[in-house]
């Protein structure tokens, strides 16, 4: 991996967000590895990540419990959790916000190599234009729009109350977003929320993009 990668990146037009990739999770749907580093066209799901998010975020972070040398290697800040026992994407949430030095803080799976370029871009609309405190990616499924849960971005400010949150034992997003002032931001791309939980997952868009 090459440290230098992110110093070929054009620079964000958002200087006003933060965004920060969430690869602190166990990999337990793909065998305990870690999910960031598997390779799909010979580069690690999360450099793809990276690549699409380099215009579109003034600062990025990597939230990593596992081979932060590796991530380290981007040329970003990594954080592991700092509560114990893996706790969810929540707790890769509160890292951001307490390393966010912006107004806005966005945060990304790191095993969504697809993820569209215009969503930080959309999120932001949205966020300012209602005045709310977070806003959260949906796509239609079956006529139904459904939360992209871990696609969002949200105010600074939010760090005390999501502490006070995990500190009183919550753990899931949905929860946690019916306590705050959300808005839910349709996207119409599904494809660009695929995230690829398994091996199976993997080879099968490996295999799909060899013969495009």
């Amino acid at each position: 991996m090459d440290g230098s990668l992110k110093q070929t990146y054009p620079l964000s037009p958002f200087e006003d967000v933060t965004v920060i990739v969430l690869a602190g999770g166990q990999g337990k749907r793909m065998g305990g590895i870690d999910k960031g580093l598997q390779l799909l066209q010979g580069k690690p799901l999360i450099a793809h990540v990276l690549e699409r998010l380099a215009k579109q975020a003034g600062t990025i972070l990597i939230s990593a419990n596992r081979h932060i040398d590796r991530y380290q290697a981007y040329g970003y800040p990594v954080y592991p959790d700092g509560i114990a026992g893996f706790p969810g994407p929540l707790a890769g949430f509160l890292v951001g916000l307490q390393h966010c030095r912006t107004p806005y803080l966005a945060t990304v799976p790191c095993d969504t190599p697809f993820l569209d370029e215009q969503l930080v871009k959309r999120l932001k609309s949205a966020l300012e234009s209602s005045k709310a405190d977070i806003a959260v990616a949906t796509i239609e499924e079956d006529g139904i729009q459904r939360i992209q849960s871990v696609f969002t971005l949200m105010k600074r400010h939010l760090a005390d109350h999501l502490e006070v949150y995990l500190k009183d034992g919550g753990h899931r997003l949905d929860r946690w977003f019916e306590t705050l002032n959300a808005v839910k931001v349709p996207f119409p791309e599904k494809e660009a929320f695929i995230n690829l939980n398994t091996m199976d997952e993997l080879m099968a868009h490996s295999i799909k993009i060899a013969e495009e």
